[in-house]
């Protein structure tokens, strides 16, 4: 059995309001963001735009961003805990969260350029 990575999804009001997922693998947080939030039942499907990747040591921040920078306005952690990642390819990403807000299955599938659509699994 693969070790559990850790996850994040950071609450972000930006210019536009939304959540960022962010995942551990290999050394870096690998960062999408769904502006409607991680569903929380089978049967949704969510955006999620590719962004940079971030930092290990962002997992853990909360705070201001100042204006004129990327990303300005306001960030806090709305869950984390570990994931363990089923299978990770090129065009699908299949991954079990353990949160305290959420739990179960997600499939993140590549559909174009920087755009992804992230569900939960049975």
């Amino acid at each position: 059995m693969k070790r559990p990575l850790k996850f994040v999804i950071h609450e972000h009001h930006a210019r536009h309001h939304h959540f960022d997922l962010r995942l551990e693998k290999d050394g870096v947080l690998k960062s999408w963001a769904v502006p409607k939030g991680l569903p929380d039942e089978t049967g949704i499907k969510r955006l999620a735009v590719k962004v940079e990747d971030h930092p290990l040591s962002y997992a853990d921040f909360e705070g201001a961003i100042p204006e004129g920078l990327y990303g300005a306005g306001d960030v806090h952690v709305w869950d984390s805990g570990a994931y363990v990642e089923e299978s990770w390819e090129e065009g699908k990403i299949t991954v079990e969260l353990k949160g305290r807000k959420l739990s179960g299955r997600y499939a993140i599938i590549h559909i174009s350029e920087k755009s992804w659509l992230v569900m939960k699994l049975k």
